[in-house]
């Protein structure tokens, strides 16, 4: 990774674009940490504080500007959300998949009505927080005026991280969404750091102290392999093109393979499983309904990660089952969604491919279909484990971090991905100065 910068920093070009996208992460920090005029961040601070693990991770990827309701508050969770939506309706509505096969110019238009959807999105979730928290005496003055208010800065606020994220993308080093998530995420990783410290190192004798660093510095190395192995494994199926003569000359013949990706839904799953578990602990908190020791509460309970792996009440760690299952099943559904075999197949076919030792057509399909199955669940279960651990961890030694496994899955990722990005960048820079040559 190191080598790959220092010859990044080589090149003109890329040099420009990596110092460009530093320049536009410090704009996004310095908005995270402007306030909405007519609140106050305290209120605001102490309100979510009660409501507890359920707003670790959303906190998390929003780098804590929700927690402090600066301007960038809804962040560019509006613009996943599009995303996953528009991922959804592309399947769903043909006009959109035939869009989606124009190639540059589809994609174009795809991303011209996620921007749309994005800022519908943020208009919506804006006005519900406005009015939630004008009901609520969470604002310091009453009236439309602050609410349009609060109304119009948010939305503001989350196009604007859009459009930096796209800036990012194309004049800096691509990902651009991608990298002001994980710069988001990155931003409390001090906070969760001072936190481990408070708990495990502080007050304590020195030798306990270096034990408990040494500890939590293995259990952190050991997640991120787990997540760099889980992100970069594949299951590559060999594909044979046969030959064919055109004219005097044999064209085709070659060998090549199909990647399957172990994790193919990256951490979807995982974020698709979360919400679910807690969206109705956060809408339960807000209007109060969580206390008590009734059925409902109880359920409430199971579902929120803070009483996973409680060592005096292991029964409200069904949660973290249902979790399990969910993330495997939310796995298998966005793989379905975004890996067609039988299109691979048909496409092999018509340009003479074909699987050594399978039939073309339909038993191609079904070939892809029976490996896909397999390497799923086993991403999945790896998704599941990378999830649990630091939930785990938390329940049975009281470690509250908003800094978890899904956070890593996130920063891996697109690390990984930022990377493969500037060793291509690189390579087009060689090939240009050899043509030039």
């Amino acid at each position: 990774m190191f080598q790959t910068l220092r010859n990044a920093l080589k090149i003109k070009d890329i040099r420009k674009g990596l110092l460009f996208t530093f320049l536009m992460l410090i704009v996004v920090r310095l908005g995270s940490q402007i306030p909405v005029p007519g609140v106050n961040p305290d209120v605001f601070k102490e309100m979510f504080s009660g409501i507890g693990d359920a707003m670790n991770f959303f906190d998390a990827i929003t780098g804590g500007s929700f927690e402090q309701m600066s301007i960038f508050a809804l962040n560019i969770t509006p613009y996943i959300t599009a995303s996953i939506i528009m991922q959804l309706l592309t399947i769903a509505i043909p006009a959109l998949e035939e869009m989606q096969r124009d190639g540059e110019d589809g994609r174009k238009k795809i991303n011209q009505i996620t921007r749309y959807v994005t800022v519908g999105l943020s208009v919506m979730e804006s006005t519900a927080m406005a009015i939630g928290f004008s009901r609520g005496g969470y604002l310091d003055e009453d009236g439309a005026f602050i609410i349009i208010t609060l109304i119009v800065v948010l939305t503001a606020g989350s196009a604007v991280l859009m459009w930096i994220g796209e800036q990012i993308t194309e004049h800096g080093v691509g990902n651009g969404i991608s990298i002001v998530l994980v710069i988001n995420i990155i931003s409390r990783i001090p906070n969760d750091l001072a936190t481990l410290y408070e708990q495990f190192m502080s007050n304590k004798t020195i030798p306990k102290a270096v034990l408990a660093g040494v500890i939590i510095a293995l259990v952190i190395i050991a997640i991120v392999v787990m997540v760099v192995v889980l992100q970069c494994a594949e299951r590559r199926i060999p594909v044979q093109y046969s030959q064919k003569l055109q004219g005097r000359h044999s064209v085709g013949g070659t060998s090549t393979h199909i990647p399957l990706k172990v994790n193919t839904g990256g951490v979807i799953p995982v974020i698709f499983a979360q919400s679910i578990m807690q969206t109705p602990v956060i809408i339960a908190t807000l209007l109060g309904k969580n206390q008590g020791t009734g059925f409902w509460a109880r359920v409430l309970q199971g579902l929120s990660q803070s009483h996973w792996f409680n060592r005096e009440d292991w029964i409200l760690s069904i949660g973290a089952v249902v979790y399990v299952l969910l993330i495997i099943a939310f796995a298998y559904f966005y793989t379905t969604i975004s890996f067609n075999p039988l299109e691979i197949a048909d496409n092999m076919k018509k340009r003479g491919g074909f699987i050594p030792g399978i039939r073309p057509g339909k038993p191609t399909s079904d070939y892809l279909n029976s490996v896909l199955n397999k390497i799923v669940f086993i991403g999945a279960v790896g998704l599941s484990i990378v999830s649990i651990i630091p939930i785990a961890i938390n329940g049975l030694f009281n470690a509250s971090v908003s800094f978890g496994g899904t956070s890593i899955i996130i920063i891996v990722g697109v690390v990984v991905e930022t990377l493969k990005q500037i060793e291509s960048q690189m390579m087009v820079r060689n090939y240009k100065g050899f043509l030039s040559e």
